[in-house]
């Protein structure tokens, strides 16, 4: 992922990480296991026991039974086809016995209820056939979404001459809410360029951007000697994919992105340009973490037609011993239950009790703490620390 030294000259980069980091493994979406079949033979036996003892009870079993119709139905949106045709089987056999055991003076009531059973449990198969078959197709394009955008995102922890950066990625996997978050690291003869962001917008044209800006990055950043080269590249990039979008009548898109710039003398000075992202948070210094403040935020790539005055890099200082925290609205925009969103106030408190290495992951399980499990969009989290002299 990260270019190559150019000939006499000695490597710049690595993906190895130091000891500690572990990069990320990728997983596929596990759809939701339903119940094991005994537990609705279970349901269906008390359902089945309970009914007919109120119907010997009030002596109106047929009516009573005749509201197991409907469980197959239950069954078709929760369980697997094998275990609704064993319930629609079961509901079937219970009616036609209590029609025998129990006769009704009036035949065509009962032979009406045993057609109407008989419908009920081949719509439950069907539906529950048709539910599978819609739940299977939507795994496979969720499956097939997150390997290709995890395909192209480098694997965590890069090091490079001048940085380490590790975090922890998590895509969404939830139906068309496949995110457009992107980052990437490449050691360039200038130094070590890094970037985060976040496309506009989910699905599969999210990722179609995201993937622009990343090829656009690549070369750029081995390419131009200056920050803002690489930056009107992205741009750049953007325009040309929203013109061909326009052209294919999809939306256009705009995206947020920060990239930053660690000098190859090994220079503390840091160069940033900010594109409408979230703002960095410095760790490691005394008195604690907070947030790097920059001059003019920016707008995003995409919309640089929008301000005449050129992006220009803000810098401040990265010094050893020092991080920086790079992250996605997948963070900020998490809510809990109650609505709240993730404050940014908790993740500096949490980001400084930690080592920066820690921190992305601490983040992550903190997350899910705070949103009970809920995820709404694309999580990425990056630590970019000084890497130690040779």
């Amino acid at each position: 992922m990260i270019p190559g030294p150019t000939r006499g000259a000695p490597a710049r980069g690595s993906a190895r990480g130091p000891v500690g980091y572990h990069p990320y493994v990728m997983s596929e979406p596990v759809p939701a296991r339903p119940p094991a079949l005994p537990t609705f033979l279970t349901w269906t036996i008390v359902l089945t026991t309970v009914l007919l003892g109120l119907g010997v009870t009030v002596g109106n079993d047929l009516r009573l039974v005749g509201l197991l119709a409907f469980l197959p139905g239950i069954v078709a949106g929760l369980g697997t086809v094998r275990q609704t045709v064993f319930v629609a089987s079961w509901v079937f056999g219970a009616t036609i016995a209590s029609v025998l055991y129990f006769p009704d003076p009036r035949r065509a009531d009962s032979y009406f209820m045993i057609v109407l059973t008989l419908l009920l449990c081949f719509a439950a198969v069907y539906v529950c056939h048709r539910r599978m078959a819609r739940d299977r197709e939507m795994a496979r394009l969720r499956i097939t979404a997150t390997a290709m955008q995890r395909e192209i995102l480098a694997p965590l922890p890069q090091r490079t001459a001048e940085a380490v950066v590790g975090g922890v990625y998590e895509p969404m996997h939830e139906d068309k809410l496949v995110g457009g978050d992107v980052y990437d690291v490449v050691a360039s003869p200038y130094g070590t360029r890094v970037l985060i962001g976040d496309v506009q917008g989910k699905g599969l044209p999210a990722i179609g951007t995201a993937f622009g800006i990343i090829g656009a990055f690549r070369e750029a950043a081995y390419r131009e000697p200056e920050l803002g080269g690489v930056v009107d590249a992205l741009e750049s990039a953007v325009v040309r994919h929203n013109v061909f979008a326009a052209r294919s009548g999809r939306d256009e898109r705009y995206a947020t992105a920060l990239i930053l710039h660690l000098d190859a003398d090994r220079s503390p000075a840091v160069a940033a340009i900010n594109c409408g992202h979230l703002p960095p948070i410095l760790l490691g210094r005394t008195g604690g973490p907070r947030v790097v403040e920059f001059p003019d935020n920016g707008l995003p790539l995409g919309l640089a037609d929008l301000a005449k005055p050129p992006r220009v890099p803000s810098r401040f200082e990265l010094l050893p011993g020092e991080s920086l925290l790079l992250y996605t609205d997948g963070l900020t925009e998490a809510r809990a239950r109650s609505g709240e969103f993730y404050p940014t106030e908790r993740a500096v408190r949490t980001a400084g009790q930690l080592m920066p290495d820690r921190v992305p992951e601490a983040l992550r399980e903190d997350l899910r703490v705070f949103s009970d499990g809920g995820q709404m969009d694309d999580i990425a989290i990056l630590s970019v620390s000084r890497a130690p002299a040779e």
